[in-house]
């Protein structure tokens, strides 16, 4: 029995992927009918190597679902492609070609244990790409269903398809269709899906051949897939990106953040209505720098999406930082800066300011601004400012363009492994605790990794020592936090800025098992939102039923979305919609070049991927909840976020909206709420701020670290990081910020101190006047002149000298008296001294000739 769509899977075994290829349009022998390809109990080998689902071939309806292919008549042989499609490069068609023919003629794989894929039919059609079903255990492919992000998502894409098709302003006369798979939440069973956009694509390996009876096989009409949107894990979109792109396929993703998916080199044919997450880093910086954090550390989940996450946060904290404008008279004198020397000129031009009084004025800032120059522009190190352009606009004046450093630090970057160890997290806070002055902590993690550091940090008693600050993939979701309110207490958190779609509200709830048999994957989503089991399903999360733990409620049919199960619109559903409507306005604009006369045209068939991404990339319009849709020459949206604080304690806690950020960040401090009631973030520093007088040591190779140093002796705190001494004739101050004219101390006329002192001089001073009048008036009498009285005279000068120095001690400093201090202490101890010494010598002379000498013998 023959199959048209039953083609021989070319297995190729890299070490990593498995991958199925079906040839296109292939037919192939099959040696017995397969039971279960009309509905039947399916093969249980293999089960999810096949692309194509069991219901309707490979058209996937359920019910009366659309069908597709038409049979093909029993014993025919033969291969055979579609003609007219674009050529796939050289290489990679003889590397294909190659494998096929390494594959046994009429191997045919066994059917799938569950529907694959949804085929809608339409002049062009759309691939899609979703995370149906959440990754499986080991050996399995696919889990559970995943309601919001699978079938919330999935519908969203089928709801903008009817809104499309329905709207005779865009793409007139013309009907959008649709191939949906599931990805499984696992990269490269997602790749394996994706091999069947470019299915058709791909070249016959010879022939078209013919059946036995000589008829030509009879084929299904190709597809004229024109892109594909999704797909939501950026793991997965760089997976199929890398695929698509060989066949020129634009992909639209609704939910991919990785920053390296905007690099044009390598994703050209990737765009996206979500911004990337160095849109994402540069708020989550924003909101790190206003909250007064200068030390942090991030913590990253495996893959793609934490770890460039935190790689862009790292690149955005070293771009961060202010622009000043300061113009600089001049007067003939040019700098010049050259090299890496710029901080040595930047010194050496603030101390020509600052010495020679050059004018300066600072015109305006986007960063903070200061007064003092030299602590704030030229500050050199932490938080300081270097110069990168120097604009000559005249013979005199010039404009010094200075950008400011980021001055954020990162104190640890953990990486949690894509398989955690028992013990894993405890150890994660543990590393988080060696640097325990960093109470921050931003986080690229998934919901999971998120949830088990907050149960570590509770166990650890540590509930309210660090400080969150958690990326889209936390934003507002309750999972994580739920029962850890306490742990949670104070997160900051962000999302894209998003709305819900009220006429999607309307169309998700009317969704019932009657009328909507187009989603192959609805029942498992009704048995599980429900809790029951539809007659001959399967039950919730793969059991089979029948087995223990599985739902004994049967489902009536008669269940309603919303009335009898919880509902709430999933966040990515806008951007499900606007990825379908910037696919269906590229294809409008391109189809308005390419086919002037409407409908179709010879160059639409096959339609031309590079230029529908061009038009792609140009469309401009609003979006499914009013908000500007756009895309930049990178394939990006603009970033536009929603700032949230989760406030929680005593076993509830909700979000609240604190902020955004669109191009700039507007936070609203007084919303917020921090852990003991304190009205102020906590401190997130390496090192505390320094005291008056001490000067920051930085320590090497960490610039938001230090130790402080006194100044010590006659210096000064010039700046953060310097101390100078002070002019001789200064002295610093108390706090040694500053230099100061050095205090003059003296006696006072009227302190006690002088008191004593001037009495004694008085004294002696008078004593001495006695003695002087008393040898002038017995000047000639005989004891006087005994005495003698020159070198008495002398010697009263001498004391009335040294007593008269008291009066020059107490008097007010100044030239003369201090001039008069040094001339008459010396002079009065010398007359006083050297008279007493004329006299003693003397004196000793007389007595020397009074004594008789010896007579010789």
């Amino acid at each position: 029995m023959c199959s048209g769509r039953g083609a021989p899977l070319i297995p190729l075994s890299p070490p990593i992927i498995h991958i199925w290829f079906n040839w296109g349009g292939q037919l192939t022998c099959r040696s017995s009918a397969k039971p279960g390809w009309g509905g039947g109990a399916p093969s249980p080998s293999l089960p999810h190597q096949h692309l194509e689902g069991p219901r309707g071939g490979d058209l996937g309806g359920t019910g009366g679902g659309r069908t597709g292919a038409a049979p093909v008549p029993s014993g025919c042989t033969g291969t055979g492609a579609p003609t007219g499609q674009p050529t796939m490069p050289t290489p990679l068609m003889a590397l294909l070609v190659a494998l096929l023919s390494l594959c046994p003629p009429c191997r045919c794989p066994p059917a799938p244990t569950q529907p694959h894929a949804i085929r809608l039919e339409g002049d062009l059609t759309l691939g899609g790409l979703f995370p149906v079903h959440a990754r499986g255990p080991a050996g399995v492919p696919c889990g559970p269903v995943k309601k919001e992000k699978g079938i919330h998502r999935l519908e969203a894409m089928l709801y903008a398809l009817d809104r499309v098709n329905g709207d005779p302003r865009v793409l007139p006369n013309l009907t959008l269709g649709a191939r949906i798979l599931d990805t499984c939440s696992r990269d490269t069973y997602a790749l394996e899906q994706a091999l069947s956009f470019v299915r058709s694509l791909l070249p016959p390996e010879g022939g078209e051949g013919s059946c036995p009876d000589g008829s030509a096989p009879r084929r299904p009409p190709p597809e004229r897939l024109v892109g594909v949107i999704g797909a939501s894990a950026s793991s997965v979109s760089i997976m199929v990106a890398n695929v698509l792109r060989l066949f020129a396929i634009p992909q639209i993703s609704y939910a991919s953040t990785a920053p390296e998916l905007s690099d044009p080199g390598r994703y050209e044919f990737f765009s996206r209505v979500v911004p990337p997450d160095s849109y994402q880093a540069q708020a989550m910086v924003a909101v790190v720098r206003a909250l007064g954090w200068s030390y942090v550390s991030t913590l990253a989940s495996e893959g793609n999406y934490g770890e460039s996450g935190v790689e862009a946060f790292v690149q955005s904290s070293r771009e961060a930082g202010g622009l000043y404008w300061v113009i600089l008279g001049c007067t003939g004198l040019y700098w010049v800066l050259l090299g890496g020397a710029l901080g040595e000129a930047l010194g050496a031009l603030g101390g020509a300011l600052g010495y020679t009084g050059r004018h300066r004025t600072i015109l305006g800032s986007t960063g903070r601004m200061s007064s003092a120059w030299n602590r704030e522009v030229l500050r050199p190190g932490q938080g300081g400012w270097s110069p990168s352009t120097l604009v000559h606009t005249g013979p005199y004046w010039f404009i010094l363009v200075c950008t400011g450093a980021g001055g954020l630090c990162i104190a640890q970057s953990i990486k949690i492994p894509r398989e955690p160890k028992p013990g894993e997290f405890a150890k994660v806070i543990g590393r988080l605790m060696e640097t325990s002055t960093a109470r921050g902590v931003v986080l690229f993690a998934n919901e999971d990794d998120i949830r088990r550091v907050l149960e570590a940090a509770t166990l650890a008693n540590l509930s309210g020592h660090f400080s969150w600050v958690g990326s889209d993939s936390w934003g507002a979701k309750m999972a994580p936090v739920q029962g850890l309110e306490e742990a949670a207490h104070g997160a900051i958190t962000i999302l894209p800025k998003r709305a819900s779609v009220p006429g999607f509200d309307e169309y998700f709830t009317s969704r019932s098992l009657e009328n909507n048999r187009r989603n192959l994957w609805f029942h498992e989503f009704w048995e599980d939102d429900f809790n029951c089991r539809l007659p001959h399903g399967t039950a919730p999360h793969g059991d089979a039923a029948g087995a223990p733990g599985a739902p004994v409620r049967k489902c009536t049919g008669r269940e309603r979305i919303g009335r009898d199960s919880p509902y709430e619109q999933e966040g990515k559903v806008q951007f499900v919609i606007d990825a379908v409507l910037a696919m269906a306005h590229g294809l409008h604009s391109l189809l308005g070049e390419a086919c002037p006369g409407g409908g179709l045209c010879a160059h639409m068939d096959p339609p031309d991927g590079r230029r529908l991404l061009t038009h792609i990339r140009r469309v401009a319009f609003n979006g499914s909840a009013g908000t500007p849709v756009s895309f930049n020459e990178n394939g990006d949206a603009p970033g536009r976020y929603d700032i949230f604080q989760f406030q929680g304690g005593n076993g509830t806690g909700a979000y609240r909206a604190v902020g955004q950020w669109v191009q700039g960040l507007h936070l609203q401090e007084d919303a917020m709420a921090w852990g003991s009631n304190s009205s102020s973030p906590p401190p997130s520093v390496c090192s505390l701020p320094c005291g008056p007088g001490e000067r920051k040591k930085p320590v090497k190779g960490v610039p938001c670290c230090w130790h402080c140093e006194l100044c010590g002796g006659y210096q000064y705190r010039a700046d953060l990081l310097t101390c100078l001494p002070c002019a001789p004739h200064l002295r610093p101050t108390p706090n040694r910020t500053a230099c100061r004219p050095t205090p003059v101390l003296r006696l006072r006329w009227g302190d006690p101190c002088a008191a004593v002192p001037l009495a004694l001089a008085t004294l002696g001073l008078m004593a001495t006047a006695f003695v002087l009048a008393t040898f002038v008036r017995h000047h000639e009498t005989p004891i006087v002149k005994a005495s003698g009285r020159e070198l008495s005279y002398v010697l009263l000068a001498g004391i009335a000298l040294v007593y008269a120095i008291t009066f020059l001690m107490v008097a007010e400093p100044g030239v003369g008296v201090c001039a008069l201090r040094r001339l008459f202490l010396g002079m009065g101890m010398s007359l006083t001294y050297a008279a007493l010494l004329t006299k003693t010598n003397r004196i000793y002379r007389i007595f020397e000739q009074d004594q008789p000498r010896p007579q010789g013998r």
